[in-house]
């Protein structure tokens, strides 16, 4: 979503939109590598208003995906949803000298021109939602080390003694008197 600079106003505006994820690379890519499916739209809501030197926008994007859980493998859907707020500063992308960022610049966002787009503060939102290490619940058993079996759905009978690897070559030796 594009919006001009200059319909920005002290007073604030509310904007809905929903965005198929097609719109968004870095989500299209993530569906490609198969780290998630989307199975609904990005739906965001920002409110836009202008305060002394820049732009603020509170926003919300929501979103629906399929995980596969990185315990038990099985798929499960998860709602994601975000919360931000960000603030617009006319000035230049890059700086020459290394300066140390406080609070307040790590919510800051750049812009030159005369449209803000908000594709890409909304689509890295979502990306920073998706879990690292998807689980399909917190006490997911996952995997039997042994034959496999998913151990949220039962016990498989397999022996998983947990045994010392540091002393395992020893484990058959015999000492003779």
């Amino acid at each position: 979503m594009k919006l001009r600079v200059d319909h920005i106003k002290e007073q604030a505006k509310t904007f809905s939109l929903e965005e198929p994820i097609a719109g968004f690379p870095a989500l299209s890519a993530a569906e490609q590598a198969e780290e998630c499916r989307f199975l609904t739209p990005v739906k965001s809501e920002i409110t836009v208003v202008r305060e002394f030197d820049h732009i603020r926008v509170d926003g919300r994007a929501e979103t629906s995906v399929m995980l596969k859980c990185s315990r038990c493998l099985g798929e499960y859907e998860q709602s994601l949803s975000s919360h931000f707020t960000l603030f617009y500063t006319k000035g230049v992308v890059g700086q020459e000298e290394e300066v140390e960022l406080g609070e307040h610049d790590l919510v800051s966002v750049p812009y030159q021109g005369d449209e803000l787009d908000f594709a890409p503060e909304i689509e890295e939102q979502v990306l920073m939602e998706l879990p690292l290490k998807p689980l399909c619940k917190d006490d997911c058993q996952g995997l039997c080390t042994v034959c496999g079996t998913n151990l949220n759905l039962g016990m498989c009978g397999c022996d998983r003694t947990p045994s010392n690897f540091k002393l395992s070559a020893l484990k058959n030796f015999k000492a003779d008197k």
